[in-house]
């Protein structure tokens, strides 16, 4: 959510910063309903004011029996009443719509931010190993025959409709073993605290981390109000919601492994072969909550934290930083890393790590309190997936296949699959 004392003070920034994400200038219409506020505020004020005065000259009055000054206060003292009461629910209707409104606007994009309007204007800032050559064609995960007989999409569409599936023998198992791996390297040796946190959350966690008011198709809501999150930075952000940390207590550094649950709106027919797109699937989440000065710093140490999950696996990869047209809502800047897809002969997102400034911590009220401060600030957030469990389970299974039909399984899982390195053709962990 944005400062509306900021675009007070700057409504030409504010509105080049819109230009920048490919939005019409907003300032004018903003402030014209700030504008209209504060005059209700301060008539209601003068109005109080005015009435109280009446009230101390009732008495005074009605003492010296001058019946017409005691009629004429009273009356005043009424009409007051009624008068603050329109003026307050004024600036309530005129505060409800600004804050309606500043909650719809993205975020702003930092200044380095490349401009454009969709992912042909992202630019590749890193890029780590060579996709294997073949002497075959590869073929794409659900293809494969070491992995067909582990995943049963007609089973998931009997049971859930499209875009389910269900996991079986050897690939869960690859597929629980990629999780544990994340967690474990994210705790022992990216410095992250592990947490659990629900599934099941209320309207005030989604708005705080912005999947509402304006992004709610995107998500499932059970028929009592819960929403089923769509990734567990809604859960370990608003951890903080309401607080107010201790400057020493930051950076807050927090992952979990969760059940995301998307509707996908919007992206009718594309990915719906495999596992690629799902409405249910498993994450890996990061969330840093930092001070202002420490949070483009972060961005850079998240980043890294999901690359080496990628590194460890002998995964190529690149890592894009999107430009401002391809933007979250809630980020100034995002860095998208893209993983090797043999089957698809192209790279696809596996995580996107993204600051966010104070953009969320305004909505959730989340502060900190620098040491020596007499007010505190808000604190900065971030968050990024590291990674996305079942796209990492395509990439290995992609990338490992083998002309029988096998799949290699990078080393560092073998201590999570009891030694086993390979899926035979048969789909049995050898």
């Amino acid at each position: 959510m944005h400062d509306i004392r900021q675009i007070r003070d700057n409504p030409e920034a504010f509105d080049a910063g819109l230009a920048r994400r490919n939005l019409a200038p907003m300032s004018a219409d903003i402030l014209a309903i700030d504008t209209r506020r504060r005059a209700s505020i301060r008539a209601a004020e003068t109005a109080l004011a005015d009435r109280n005065a009446a009230s101390k000259q009732v008495g005074a009055a009605k003492a010296k029996g001058d019946e017409a000054e005691f009629e004429r206060l009273r009356a005043l003292v009424s009409a007051k009443k009624d008068e603050i009461a329109q003026l307050e629910e004024q600036s309530r209707a005129e505060n409800e719509r600004l804050n309606e409104m500043l909650m719809a606007i993205p975020n702003l994009a930092h200044d380095d931010v490349p401009v454009g309007t969709d992912e042909a204007d992202n630019i590749e800032i890193n890029r780590w190993g060579t996709p294997r050559s073949f002497n075959f064609k590869p073929l794409e995960h659900f293809e494969i025959p070491a992995a067909k007989g582990g995943m049963d999409f007609e089973a998931g569409a009997k049971l859930s409709g499209s875009r389910f599936v269900v996991l079986s023998g050897a690939i869960v198992r690859l597929h629980r073993a990629l999780g544990q791996f994340m967690l474990d390297t994210h705790i022992n040796e990216n410095g992250l605290t592990e947490v659990w946190t629900p599934v099941l959350v209320r309207d005030e966690a989604m708005v705080g981390t912005g999947q509402l008011p304006k992004f709610a198709e995107d998500s499932y809501q059970t028929t009592n109000g819960w929403w089923l999150i769509p990734t567990s930075e809604v859960t370990m952000t608003n951890l903080v919601a309401g607080e107010i940390l201790d400057e020493a207590d930051l950076p807050r550094r927090t992952t979990t492994l969760s059940q995301c649950f998307r509707s996908e709106a919007g992206s009718a027919g594309r990915d719906t072969s495999g596992m690629l797109r799902q409405h249910q699937f498993e994450k890996v989440e990061m969330v840093s909550i930092t001070t202002p000065e420490a949070s483009r710093a972060e961005l850079g140490r998240m980043t890294g934290c999901a690359e080496r999950i990628l590194e460890a696996l002998l995964l190529p990869y690149r890592t894009i930083v999107l430009c401002t047209g391809d933007m979250g809502f809630g980020a100034q800047r995002t860095h998208d890393i893209e993983v090797w897809l043999p089957g698809q002969d192209t790279y696809r997102e596996i995580s996107s790590c993204s600051v966010c400034g104070d953009f969320q911590a305004r909505r959730m009220n989340a502060r900190f309190r620098a040491e020596g401060a007499k007010k505190p600030d808000y604190v900065h957030t971030l968050n990024g997936s590291g990674l996305a469990v079942g796209r990492c389970l395509i990439a290995v299974l992609e990338n490992g296949q083998q002309e029988d039909g096998s799949i290699w399984i990078p080393p560092a899982l073998h201590p999570y699959i009891g030694g086993k390195t390979a899926i035979s053709p048969a789909g049995e962990l050898v």
